[in-house]
């Protein structure tokens, strides 16, 4: 055909070489971030129903988890405690002998090099399973933060490298600088829970740290999946208050969110990749509906794509596996 003028944009994708020379974005297992669930107890490696794969380990179990995830070349884990004692006010959280701390020494002690993020909340801890002090059935937001402040210093104590505050109390962030500072912790950064929705994805992590609420929801707390510019003004906040990264949670229904908080930040921002979206996965994956491992990497690529510096996610293992088999770290 003679006359047509067009553009040969199939000239790039011929080969699985020349696709892989330029692929804009591009996976790293530095990129992930592996969380773990925490026991008390001892002897467990207790498989979460609603999450294939994901295990909540006690104390003895938990440096062979952490081999295997330094060993395919993970290099941050976030740390979440369910402990066996909760009470109204949360006070197993700032215990230092709490079970994150005990877990914090134990891998730092073993690992120093690993990054531990310890994901700094109450919600865990309380016996009414909110993430913060409760009066009258309404989380009270002020006099919740001294006991945010005594939970990050506490963790910083026993060696955590990072602090995320997923809380989404107001004023959350700046209460936490400034009783890190002035407990000598001016170096740890805190990895806000900036933009955190209140989302029907949650519900296997809840099974996972044994945190449902006993009544009522979050939503006085956390976002309205509708909204927006409340994102943009929740993180704007949080970096003036002295934020360091920016989590968006969850991610996947969130990639608006994510790109525009990398538009408008020189922060690094950090996907969470949460249980929901795990969990539809591995059922889908199980029943022989969808391929597993073309559809998580190519969801944990458009958070990336998106503009995600790191992301969190229950699949990290599994996709640094499928990278080194697939040559790419």
């Amino acid at each position: 055909m003679t006359g047509l003028h067009f553009d040969r944009h199939r000239r790039l994708r011929t080969t699985s070489n020349l696709r892989s020379l330029v692929r804009e974005t591009k996976l790293n297992a530095e990129d992930l971030v592996y969380p773990l669930f925490v026991l008390e107890e001892k002897g467990i490696k207790n498989e979460v129903a609603s999450m294939p794969g994901v295990y909540q380990v006690s104390l003895d179990h938990l440096l062979n988890e952490v081999q295997e995830i330094t060993e395919l070349g993970i290099k941050s884990i976030i740390l979440f405690g369910v402990p066996k004692e909760k009470d109204a006010v949360g006070s197993e959280a700032y215990n230092d002998e709490g079970i994150v701390q005990q877990a914090t020494r134990l891998i730092k002690e073993q690992y120093p090099e690993l990054v531990v993020i310890a994901d700094t909340c109450l919600c865990q801890y309380t016996s009414h399973g909110h993430c913060g002090i409760v009066e009258n059935d309404y989380v009270q937001n002020d006099p919740t933060l001294p006991l945010l402040v005594d939970t990050a210093v506490s963790q910083a104590k026993a060696g955590a490298d990072i602090i995320a505050p997923s809380n989404m109390m107001d004023g959350f962030v700046t209460a936490i600088r400034s009783g890190l500072d002035e407990a000598g912790f001016k170096e740890i950064p805190i990895m806000s829970y900036a933009v955190k929705y209140a989302s029907a994805f949650y519900g296997p992590f809840r099974d996972a740290a044994h945190s449902s609420p006993e009544f009522g929801d979050r939503k006085t707390y956390q976002m309205d999946p509708a909204n927006r510019l409340e994102a943009m003004r929740e993180a704007e906040s949080d970096i003036e208050e002295g934020a360091d990264f920016l989590i968006v949670k969850p991610a996947l229904s969130y990639l608006d969110i994510i790109r525009d908080l990398k538009d408008r930040s020189t922060l690094p921002v950090v996907a969470y990749n949460v249980s929901g979206e795990y969990s539809l996965i591995k059922a889908a994956a199980a029943n022989g509906w969808v391929n597993e491992k073309e559809i998580v990497l190519e969801k944990i690529t458009s958070m990336k794509r998106a503009g995600a510096d790191l992301i969190i996610s229950y699949f990290s293992k599994d996709v640094a596996k499928w990278l080194k088999e697939d040559g790419e770290v």
